[in-house]
């Protein structure tokens, strides 16, 4: 069994770095815990790696204009332009799952199986000497280990919300996201809170004291 790592053990701060982002379960993570999900993923990636270079990043998802039910018109319109931008990102690549109906519930296919896929392939390769896992769902811990056992250091950032304890138990590293660590790391700059003007007390009438006076 895989022991938790010794938080006082120092891991190498150098060596190429491969970034494997599970879209679905990050823009979840996102809107529930900071209310947005317009992040800047190249920004993103940079910050994990810290002063580590990038090998490449990788995201995985599904399209929305693939479901025989879509969500909304106005969500696939929005998903397409988002994918336009990754499409534009050096370095950054995408891979995009697909959908099947059963029962009347669209199921996800093909998207944890990519992910895991392209953490080991390329470990096999020799193309990264750290991966950094974006999710924090437990079904990657096996592939998270195999990639370990083949030399490779493997790290994981999610939400703690967010976070199973067997991708956390297995991983080399866990950065913690919040919304602290995503602050500047936005593609739209936050809104500045508008200062409310005191609310005037209407005047009253000056009121007549003086007892009035009959001549």
């Amino acid at each position: 069994m895989t022991q938790p790592v010794n938080a006082n053990r120092t891991l190498p701060q150098v060596g190429r770095v491969a970034v494997f982002i599970d879209g679905s379960n990050l823009y979840h993570a996102l809107e529930e815990n900071c209310g947005r999900t317009d992040l800047n993923f190249s920004s993103f990636a940079e910050k994990l790696a810290g002063e580590r270079p990038i090998y490449r990043t990788y995201y995985y998802n599904v399209r929305q204009s693939d479901r025989k039910r879509p969500r909304n018109a106005r969500g696939s319109k929005d998903q397409e332009r988002f994918l336009n931008v990754l499409y534009g990102t050096e370095y950054l690549e995408v891979r995009l799952g697909r959908t099947r109906e059963h029962q009347g519930v669209t199921v996800e296919k093909g998207v944890d199986i990519m992910l895991a896929t392209d953490l080991l392939q390329y470990a096999w390769k020799d193309h990264y000497d750290t991966g950094i896992v974006v999710s924090g769902d437990g079904d990657f811990a096996y592939a998270i280990q195999t990639a370990k056992d083949m030399g490779k250091y493997i790290e994981v950032a999610t939400f703690a919300s967010n976070q199973s304890p067997e991708i956390a138990q297995v991983a080399d590293k866990v950065h913690t996201l919040d919304t602290e660590f995503l602050n500047d790391l936005w593609t739209t700059p936050p809104e500045p809170v508008k200062k409310r003007r005191p609310r005037r007390t209407p005047r009253r009438p000056r009121q007549n004291t003086e007892p009035n006076t009959v001549d």
